[in-house]
């Protein structure tokens, strides 16, 4: 994923917990930010310790990475998304994470797909 496409600077974070648009499951929190001036959606990662060591961490942070990249042709474009790891997605397999990251999109109204339906 492109450094253009990520949320990184602590200020970016708090801008978007400061709007405070959240929706979650057991395995995700997703915050949103709309941005009508933004060309492509950006996100934040956050995974905690809970969710195990370092590696462990990252491996998870690849998948949700990686799910996101592929679900980008139908993610509403002038979004800021952070996502929120919960513990219960330690050990998760690729298509698991996937599809757990499509049903915290989709409550939180951030897949085109589900704003078509609803309009």
């Amino acid at each position: 994923m492109r450094k253009s496409f990520r949320i990184k600077k602590p200020e970016e974070f708090q801008r978007v917990f400061d709007h405070h648009h959240s929706v979650a499951n057991k395995y995700f929190v997703v915050y949103r930010l709309q941005k009508k001036d933004q060309k492509h959606f950006r996100l934040g990662l956050s995974v905690g310790k809970k969710i195990g060591k370092a590696h462990d961490r990252v491996h998870v942070k690849r998948r949700i990475r990686q799910s996101m990249l592929e679900l980008k042709p139908v993610l509403d474009q002038r979004s800021d998304i952070l996502v929120i790891a919960r513990p219960a997605v330690a050990g998760a397999s690729q298509a698991f994470i996937k599809q757990q990251l499509v049903h915290v999109l989709g409550l939180a109204k951030l897949l085109k797909d589900e704003q078509d339906d609803k309009d």
